[in-house]
């Protein structure tokens, strides 16, 4: 981050940092398929840093600039828009297909991937198939439809990176670096069921890392429109709490509970949770 250059590039920057996570994290999954005790760390941690990211900072600071009204507000906005978001655009749960199978009935893991296999299809016509596999259409199906709801979270998140930014550049820089290690894991459950699909695995992490670039044009837009409304950053950033909430609660602790391992869920979320507090601690934010 070069304080010399245009906020609107730093902010691109940061976002663009923080979009890396879900490269990352299918960078993992081509390498090697992690294990149930390792999904539900990934997941815990990913947990533990939204969730310490959006009441320690987020709506903390909301309320501190804004006031109990503001930061209230903005937060239960934040949290209907993704429960919204969800209804209208039902997608793939985290690790739904890689780990439902290993634990629950077979017919009830059929149901879970039965999503209009022959529909979402015509989306990876793109998509190579690896040499010497068949094909899986109903994961390869699945790990688009988890690409499309990841892109979905990813907006909403660029503008916690943006209206950080707008408020402080030293806080942008810890939103954006805590947002990148919780993207990992997305990546992560992005690029696994395509795998085990028969697609390659550069076409795989080719998915996993276009999914993350929602988040610049979250952040680019919450940018262009706080610059002339900076009044709002205190909603936005309370907005951006309520989103992060909604997502931990909603699919991050309760898919690493049911598809790893709950001990290492929990060991996970404290983890991450370390990792906001001494992020925090070194920035001075």
């Amino acid at each position: 981050m070069n304080s010399q250059l245009p906020p609107l590039v730093n902010v691109l920057l940061l976002s663009l940092v923080a979009s890396l996570g879900t490269g990352i994290g299918g960078l993992i999954a081509v390498i090697r398929r992690p294990g149930r005790r390792s999904f539900g760390f990934l997941m815990g941690i990913t947990a533990g840093v939204m969730i310490c990211l959006a009441f320690l900072e987020l709506v903390n600071e909301a309320w501190n600039l804004g006031g109990p009204i503001t930061a209230t507000l903005g937060f239960g906005f934040g949290a209907c828009f993704m429960f919204l978001l969800d209804y209208l655009a039902p997608h793939m749960r985290f690790g739904e297909v890689e780990f439902h199978g290993a634990h629950s009935a077979e017919g009830e893991a059929e149901e879970c991937v039965d999503l209009r296999p022959r529909r979402m299809w015509r989306f990876s016509k793109a998509l190579r198939r690896s040499p010497q596999r068949s094909l899986d259409h109903k994961l390869i199906s699945s790990g688009i439809l988890l690409a499309i709801g990841i892109t979905l979270h990813n907006l909403p998140e660029g503008i916690a990176v943006g209206a950080g930014y707008m408020h402080n550049p030293q806080f942008g820089l810890f939103v954006a670096l805590a947002i990148m290690l919780h993207n990992i894991p997305e990546g992560l459950a992005t690029a696994l069921p395509l795998c085990k699909g028969g697609i390659r695995r550069r076409d795989a992490l080719r998915v996993a890392f276009l999914s993350g670039f929602a988040e610049p044009v979250g952040a680019l837009l919450a940018s262009l429109f706080l610059v002339n409304f900076s009044r709002l950053i205190p909603a936005a950033l309370a907005f951006a709490g309520g989103v992060m909430v909604f997502i931990t609660l909603d699919e991050l602790i309760p898919s690493a509970r049911e598809y790893g391992h709950v001990h290492w869920t929990s060991l996970g979320i404290i983890l991450g949770s370390l990792f906001v507090f001494v992020l925090s601690a070194l920035l001075g934010v």
